[in-house]
Order: C-alpha cells, then sequence, then structure tokens
C-alpha cells in the first residue's frame, strides 16, 4: 500500500508540472458542470427564473444559440492568443536567460489555471449549445444555463486581463531569479531542518553489497520512510551512492546494503526512488544554485552583455551559499537515534567550486563582476557555519578567483583594485560562532 501511495505521489508530482495538467483537470470540470446544469434545467430552474426574473433568462432558442456561438468563438481566439503569449515567453526565456528555466516556467499554476478556465468555459458553451431546441417552448430553452456560460465569459475576460499582467510580471528576470532563490531557500531550509542536531554514525560501505540501476533518468525523489522500514524489517542498512539530482544511466552503481538482497528485495528498494527526465528546484536545491550560475554565464554572453543582470544573480547566490553554510556535508538518515539510510550530497566544497568555476571562466574579464565575486566571498567568510572548514575552502576560491583575475585584466590599475579587495578575504573572523 506505502508503495502505491509513493507512486502515485511521484506519478502526481511529474504529472502536475505540466503544462496541460490543470487545463485538462479544469476542462473535464467543464463538461461535468454542463451536464449538471442540463440536469437543473429538467427539475425546472429556467422555468423558475423565467417567472421571478425574466430579465436574466433568454428564453428564445435561435438568440440564445447566437450567444452561444459568438462566445465561443471569441473565447477561442482569446485562448489562442494566450498560448502564443505563452510561447512567447518560454522561447524568449530560454533564449536570454537559461533553457533550464523552462521547467519552471512552464509548471507556473496561475498560468495553467487561467488557460483551464478559458478551455473549461469553451466546452461548457459547446454542450449547453448542442442541447438548445431552436424551435422549441420558451420554458425548454435552457435559460439558467445560458445565463451560466455568460458569466462564465466575463470571468474569462478578467482572467485574460490578469494573464497579461501575470506574464508580463514573469518574463522580467527579476522576478524569474527572486523565484528561484525563493524556491531553493525553501526547499534548503527543509533539508536543513530535517537534519539531526548531531551526525549519526554510520559505518564504511566500501565492502558492502553494490546494486545497479534499471533505469535511467534524474536521481528525483526517494521514499525515505518505506526505505527504513524495509531496513528495519531486513536488518540492514543502505546507502544511496548518487547524489539527488545527478543523472542516473542504466546499470550504473546506486545503492550499497551492508546485507545480501534477494532479487525481490531489490526491487522493493528501487520502487521507492523514482527517476524523471526533467529536474525542479522544489525537487532539489542545487538546481537552483545551477540556474542562477546560468543566467549569470548567460547574461555575461557576448550576444547579451547585461552585468547588471549578472550581479543581481550573484546576489542571490550570497544568500543561498550562507545558508548552504549551515547545512552539513553528510546526509544521514535516522529513526530513533539508528542511522539507517546514508544519501550522498553535492558537499560545500564541490558546489561552491562549480559555480565559481562557470562565472571564473567565461566572466573573469569583467572586473565589475569580480569585484562583486570578492565582496560575496567576503560576505560568507562572515556568516555562522556548520564547519569551520567552510572558511578555508572559500578562501581558496578567492585565491583562484584573483589568479583568473590578473590574467585576464589588462589594466594594471583595476588588478591593483582587484588584489586591495581580495586582500580583504584573508582576515580572520573572530566574531564568528558556529554550531560544528
Amino acid at each position: 500500500m506505502k508503495k502505491l501511495l509513493y507512486r502515485a505521489l511521484s506519478f502526481f508530482n511529474i504529472v502536475e508540472s505540466k503544462i496541460a495538467f490543470y487545463p485538462t483537470v479544469l476542462a473535464i470540470f467543464g463538461i461535468f458542470f454542463a451536464f449538471l446544469l442540463l440536469y437543473f434545467e429538467n427539475l425546472g430552474v429556467s422555468k423558475y427564473l423565467l417567472e421571478k426574473a425574466p430579465a436574466l433568462v433568454v428564453d428564445n432558442g435561435n438568440t440564445a444559440m447566437t450567444i452561444l456561438s459568438a462566445l465561443i468563438s471569441g473565447l477561442i481566439s482569446v485562448i489562442v492568443f494566450s498560448f502564443s503569449m505563452v510561447m512567447l515567453l518560454l522561447s524568449q526565456a530560454s533564449s536570454n536567460y537559461s533553457p533550464r528555466l523552462l521547467p519552471g516556467l512552464i509548471s507556473d499554476k496561475k498560468h495553467q489555471i487561467i488557460l483551464g478556465i478559458y478551455l473549461s468555459t469553451i466546452l461548457y458553451n459547446i454542450f449547453i449549445l448542442f442541447s438548445i431546441q431552436p424551435t422549441g417552448d420558451k420554458y425548454q430553452i435552457p435559460g439558467f444555463a445560458v445565463l451560466m456560460g455568460i458569466i462564465g465569459t466575463v470571468i474569462c475576460i478578467y482572467a485574460f486581463i490578469f494573464f497579461i499582467h501575470n506574464i508580463s510580471q514573469s518574463i522580467q528576470i527579476s522576478n524569474i531569479l527572486k523565484k528561484i532563490y525563493s524556491q531553493s531557500k525553501i526547499r534548503m531550509t527543509e533539508v536543513i531542518e530535517k537534519e539531526s542536531t548531531h551526525l549519526a554514525p554510520f559505518p564504511d560501505s566500501e565492502d558492502w553489497y553494490e546494486y545497479h540501476s534499471e533505469k535511467s533518468g534524474y536521481l528525483q525523489n526517494m521514499s525515505y520512510t518505506n526505505m527504513i522500514d524495509f531496513c528495519i524489517e531486513n536488518d540492514t542498512q543502505l546507502h544511496i551512492i548518487p547524489f539527488k539530482g545527478s543523472f542516473i544511466l542504466n546499470g550504473i552503481p546506486l545503492f550499497r546494503s551492508r546485507n545480501e538482497l534477494n532479487k525481490d528485495q531489490v526491487t522493493q528498494i528501487l520502487s521507492n526512488i523514482s527517476f524523471a527526465r526533467e529536474e525542479l528546484v522544489e525537487d532539489n536545491y542545487i538546481l537552483g544554485f545551477k540556474q542562477l550560475t546560468e543566467v549569470i554565464v548567460k547574461a555575461m554572453s557576448p550576444g547579451i552583455n547585461d552585468p547588471g543582470t549578472a550581479i543581481n544573480a550573484i546576489d542571490y547566490l550570497t544568500e543561498l551559499f550562507a545558508l548552504r553554510m549551515q547545512k552539513k556535508d553528510i546526509n544521514v538518515i535516522r529513526r530513533d537515534e539508528a542511522a539507517f539510510l546514508k544519501i550522498t550530497t553535492v558537499n560545500f566544497k564541490e558546489l561552491i567550486y562549480q559555480v565559481m568555476v562557470a562565472i571564473r571562466t567565461y566572466c573573469k574579464h569583467d572586473v565589475t563582476l569580480n569585484q562583486k565575486l570578492l565582496i560575496m566571498l567576503h560576505y560568507l567568510l562572515q556568516q555562522e557555519t556548520y564547519n569551520e572548514d567552510y572558511y578555508n575552502i572559500i578562501k581558496a576560491e578567492a585565491t583562484l578567483l584573483l589568479t583568473d583575475a590578473k590574467e585576464a585584466v589588462t589594466n594594471t590599475a583595476d588588478v591593483d583594485r582587484l588584489i586591495s579587495l581580495a586582500e580583504s578575504l584573508t582576515f580572520q573572523v573572530n566574531n564568528t560562532t558556529t554550531n560544528a
């Protein structure tokens, strides 16, 4: 039962990110709502409304058909324009910022819901239109259903206005960066809060039994509860070898077990690990660092040359690195103080190196960005950290940055300025407290 529930949740998380998910759900709702209104029509709701408030009811079949036909054709034009705007947004974000941003923009629930409102209203009006008898008695005309179709169209008009406003905001790079930062911060905060105060001892797994992946894709989610239950039932411990978010190829080592497992037990473990063909920041905070880094590199490309956007992205990177410094490099999942599961994570040294090496490679010629990066590293040296070794890693990155800048910047005055700023990174941080 737990396996089916986990699979269902994993499938829902993947499908929910698709642009057609909410439009499809709301379209089905519109169809069912149309049949519900037709059922109420058979109960005489239009007859009652015609007697009490005749001004609200269309009592002529031809008039009702004309109104619904006009509403349907108008809404189809609106939905075509709206989809064109979404495609324009995705195309511009991909070319100007980074293609990796597309899954996050596609999964924007506001856009999906608005498109779903259009689609559900169109289908509702179509089904109501089919039920009208042009030559029927005025009491047989679904006047109340037609009225609801008109109200739904008015709602679509206001939804279209909101859609234009929202999509104009979504295309702005400042809002895109803010969204990436917020999602990464929320995810990283959740991970830090789940960490134990003291690191649970976990044995070396080098000589354990190793098992391989049977699928390819990004390592997305794992059901920790089910896997710990498995460890308790089978008196074993597990070590997930690849880090979350990495691309797993079929046949590479995926996990190790302290005790040897049979084929059914291996299948049970694999069923609690989900793979996907795309990455989402909500599932892996590391992707937030990657996206911000790619925005910086893209902004400094010769075709775009937008240092202002790069500086804004560095500001968000600074805050995320400051939060990451409070996290452990080893993730051990425990229950009742007993360690059952070890998850390989990207350590702080590797994370900051991969971010900095990409930025140094493409932005080392820009003095302004070098200054901003040095200020970022200096700020990180003043932050609280779980491990004091993080400070030495930051200083090493400052040295690499300065070395590349000396080779790329030809103006000696600029080089001297960078050297002066970099020297402040060698100061000891005496007032910094740690919780290591």
